[in-house]
Order: structure tokens, then sequence, then C-alpha cells
């Protein structure tokens, strides 16, 4: 063969190969020295670059996302080292900065008489969209985009195990909206599917991100709420009520839907998803028969409780409105001298059909709704007013104390409303006494010191309420800028005649006196337990042998009078 043949033949490979190259429709590549030595066509237009932005420019640590370089450096030297490669994915970067999946392919090569890697590169992004839609149509509803059953069964088998873990609680509430089938009938199938979806969107937004939202089929809907006790469903169910109020527009047409609820609670009416559906499902169609639009629980005792909790929670915003709370006050009795030196602040809801509601039947509602914070922040800036309205008529000075909740204690800015009453009322800080719990100022007791500590700067007296209940420390209460404790009145019930509860008060009315503390004893109710305590050297008390809580007129008349003066029996 003649140079000039040889010559021919070479030329025209080469130009097959760039022809084969030019026409491939996948990435090909050769790498060398981290550094792109040949890229086809096809490659570039993957990565929106020209060759000379590319060849001897950028390397594959260039257009592969950050957290894939050590990988990437893996393979190319295992391909340097001449180690075959096999098909592995990796995320892309275009010159633009958006992302593609691809394919990598790669093998040991020479380039320039030198070690090389040659591979090709498949743009998986049409592949992964495919597959997508499969899974979406595997397991969404294809009308509303939310789970169907199938993925509503694999969420609820990962919900049940962390409640068994946990021993937790799963509520599932089963959605019918009523009388959808006038709807199709009436006005079409295509305005029935986009009312389901306008339905389903003002569903979604009503739950949390950790619950999911199925559709069934039809009209049905289901929730799955991990965490959730049967007081937090019926809120949640009554927030699904609310939000299908506002009546929908859809195609022209505005159009009131109402929905029936039935709520099922895992344990206890049932242990599988299957069981939990069924039940919550005959809960459902006894909304339906009680008047529809309302929702049941499967365990009919629950129906009546919530029931009550809800007419509770309900008129208990109203109260706060319409001004029906009223205060009670205790007289806090010296018992050296027999002075009334203090009254504690009781709330009473003055009820407009059921007459005076004691706080042992609302508070713990208030507690669990969040109206706690509202209602004793009212109840502060009334006792100082209060305090301050007996200063002025000129009465004998006292201590004002207020019980504060764990919740309000807690609360951001519960400093600054203190500040505030005192402001408002005119009240001298130091005849304020705010009564807290051990179990309150233990809980966190390193960030409740820092409250309780500027509390003390203002000059506002502290106590803590039902000692010997909780579990302080007495490290921390050596630390907390208290003045009194106040021994709980189940030591005090049977002082007469339980030994223990004896050496219980003693032994606090004595640390008490070590610690300087003021000790006040609560629900003293005959002489009996007054000489004891007397004897004891407990240094105040309170309950019914002294008075009972009174309205704020008849305090007025016990500080004139002073009644307890050297009281005996």
């Amino acid at each position: 063969m003649t140079e000039d043949t040889a010559a021919n033949l070479l030329a025209e490979q080469e130009a097959h190969f760039l022809a084969t190259m030019d026409a491939a429709q996948v990435g090909i590549f050769v790498v060398q020295d981290r550094l792109f030595k040949y890229v086809n066509p096809c490659f570039l237009r993957l990565f929106g670059f020209t060759a000379e932005e590319l060849v001897d420019r950028k390397g594959p640590l260039d257009l592969i996302i950050p957290e894939q370089h050590p990988f990437v450096l893996d393979q190319m030297q295992l391909r340097a080292a001449g180690v075959s490669g096999h098909n592995y994915e990796l995320t892309a970067v275009h010159q633009d900065g958006s992302t593609f999946p691809v394919q990598i392919l790669g093998s040991p090569s020479s380039y320039g008489g030198r070690p090389a890697s040659v591979g090709t590169l498949l743009d998986l992004s049409a592949q992964k969209a495919a597959e997508r839609r499969i899974r979406e149509l595997a397991d969404f509803d294809p009308l509303t985009g939310l789970p169907n059953r199938r993925l509503l069964r694999d969420r609820f088998a990962q919900l049940l195990a962390a409640a068994e873990r946990d021993e937790g609680e799963i509520a599932l509430i089963f959605l019918d909206l009523d009388h959808f089938k006038r709807i199709n009938d009436s006005l079409g199938h295509s305005v029935g599917d986009d009312l389901l979806c306008e339905v389903s969107g003002r569903l979604s937004a009503a739950v949390r991100r950790i619950d999911t939202l199925a559709r069934l089929g039809g009209d049905e809907f289901i929730f799955a709420l991990p965490g959730i006790h049967a007081a937090a469903a019926a809120e949640v169910a009554r927030r699904l009520l609310d939000v299908c109020v506002t009546p929908f527009v859809v195609g022209g047409h505005e159009l009131t839907i109402t929905p029936s609820l039935g709520i099922s609670i895992y344990p206890q009416d049932g242990k599988d998803l299957e069981t939990l559906l069924k039940n919550a499902d005959a809960a459902m169609y006894r909304a339906k028969e009680v008047g529809r639009n309302t929702f049941q629980f499967y365990a009919s005792e629950m129906n009546t409780a919530t029931l009550e909790r809800l007419l509770m929670e309900s008129n208990l915003r109203r109260a706060l409105n319409q001004n029906e709370f009223v205060l009670y006050y205790q007289p806090l009795v010296n018992l050296q001298s027999g002075l009334i030196i203090g009254v504690e602040a009781l709330i009473r809801w003055k009820h407009p059909d059921l007459g005076m509601i004691m706080p042992d039947r609302f508070i713990h509602v208030a507690e669990e709704t969040g109206l706690i914070n509202p209602i004793g922040d009212w109840v502060l800036c009334e006792a100082c007013r209060q305090a301050q309205a007996w200063c002025e008529a000129g009465l004998p000075p006292i201590t004002m104390a207020v019980n504060v909740a764990p919740v309000q204690f807690r609360q951001a800015g519960f400093v600054a409303v203190v500040a505030g009453a005192l402001a408002t009322s005119g009240l001298e800080a130091g005849r304020l006494e705010l009564e807290v719990t051990e179990r309150t100022v233990m809980y966190e007791a390193d960030i409740n010191l820092g409250t309780l500590s500027a509390l003390h700067r203002m000059g506002v007296e502290l106590s803590l309420d039902d000692f010997g209940t909780g579990y302080s420390s007495l490290a921390y209460l050596k630390r907390f800028p208290v003045g009194k404790l106040k021994i709980d009145r189940s030591f005090i019930n049977d002082l007469e005649v339980d030994s223990d509860d004896r050496a219980i008060a003693s032994t606090i009315v004595s640390m008490g006196r070590n610690l300087r503390l003021t000790v006040l004893a609560e629900g003293v109710e005959n002489a009996e337990q007054l000489a004891l305590l007397r004897q004891m050297g407990c240094d105040m008390a309170q309950g019914f042998h002294f008075s009972r809580a009174l309205p704020a007129d008849a305090i007025a008349g016990l500080l004139a009078e002073q009644p307890f003066l050297n009281k005996e029996a």
C-alpha cells in the first residue's frame, strides 16, 4: 500500500469517525488529566457549551453537582488505572445552572499515548419524567393529585409503626360530601370534577404537612393524622367543616357543599387501616343520620364528651368577650397576729344560663386551647386594679396573690404583661404576689430562673404553690428568688389525724424557716388544724376556717373589721 493510499484511508476513517460522532444521539467524551480532550456535538448540546469552552478548559467536576464530586473523582482514578467502568447515574449541571439526570458509562483508553478514559453520557430526563408519571398514576388520584388508597396504605403503615413504638395515637377522619350526586346529575360531571378539585385544595390547606389527605374515589376523602387524640381530632373536624362554609365558585356557578365526617382513633377503635376505615365510615354515616354537616366519633361516648368540651370552649371565648368572668378573693391570715395581710384572687365564671361555674370545670379547657393566656392576663389586670382600689379607699394595704398557669408563665412577654398590669393600675410591685407551682418552675428550670429573676427585680413577690407535690430540687429552690412556700392542701386535710401529713407539714415549715421563707398552709378548715400549724411555727394560713372566697365588697368589709385578730378557734 502506497503512502498516498494509506493517508487517504486514514483520512477516510477519520471522516467516518467524525461523522459517526456527529450523528450519535448520546454524549461522547474523552477525559485526560481531569480535563475534556474531546466531546461530540450531542454532548455540547446537552450542556449548552461550545467545544472551545469545554475542551482543555473544563472537566467532569465542572459539570456535576458538588455533592457528587468525591464519587466522580474515584471513578476517574479507576479509569486512569485501567479499571473498566459500569453504568451509574449523576446529576449534571447545564451552562445556565439548571440540573438534569444523566447516566454515565466510562472505559479506560489512551489519548496521545497516555492513559485516558472514554465515556458515554445519556440524558435521563425523559425517562425520569416517565417514571415519575408512572408513580403518580400508581400512587396519586389523577383528578385531584391527592394520594390514593395505595399510597394511603403505605403511609399509614409508617404512621402505625411509629405509633406502636411511641405508644401514640392516630386519628382517621372519613369525609363525604353531602348530596354531591345532585351536582353531577344537574350540572354535569365536569362541574363535579372541578368542584372536587376546589374542595381538595381547601381541605389540604386545613391540615398539617405531616398529615395525609387521600381521595378514595368519588366524593370520599380520608385524613390520617398522627399524634392526634380525640379532642384534637374534633378540632380538626370542626376546622374542615368551617372551610366548606364559604360557597365554591365553579364553572360560573356558586355552589354550597357541606361535608359529613366520621372519626376513629387508633388504637381504641382499631389497630389496622381497614378496621379504622370501616369504623370511621360507620361514624360518618351516623353524622349523616343526625343531620349532616357535622362529625361523629365511632365511640359514641366520645361524641358526648367532645361536644361538651367544644361547647365549653365556644362559651369560654364568648365569656371573655362578654366580660362574664369575675374575681373572688380568699383572705390570707397571719397566724401570729390574726390580721388579714393578703388575699388570693380566684376566678369564677358567671354564666348567663348555668350560673356561677367554678374554675375546676373550665381552666383545663382554657389551658388546652390557649385561652388561658388572655384569661390569665385579664385576672392579673383585674386583681391589680382591685388591690389599688382598696388602697385608695383607705383600707389597710395588703398583698394581692394571683395564680399563674404554666402556659401563661411560659408565654413570651409575660414579664411585660405583669409590668403593664402594675403600670395601668398604679399598684406598687411589692403588693403583687405571683403564685407558680413547683412543677411550673422546675420545667426548664434554668430558663424559668431568668423570668423569676426579672420579676423579682421589678419588686414583685413570688410564691411556690402546691409545695410538696412536685419534684423541687433544693439546689434550685435556694437559687429561685421566691419568698413564700404554700403547703399543699393535701397535707392539711387530715393533719389532725395523719402523723405522716403532720411530719411533712412540719418539715416544710422548718425548711422554710431555715431558708428564710414565709410558709403558708392552704385548706385550713378547723381549729385543730390551726392549732397544730401554730405549734409548728407556720406563718400564714388560708381556708374555710377563716373565710370562703368572697366578692370584692365583702372582702372590703373584712379588711375594715379584721375579724380574725387572735382567733384561736
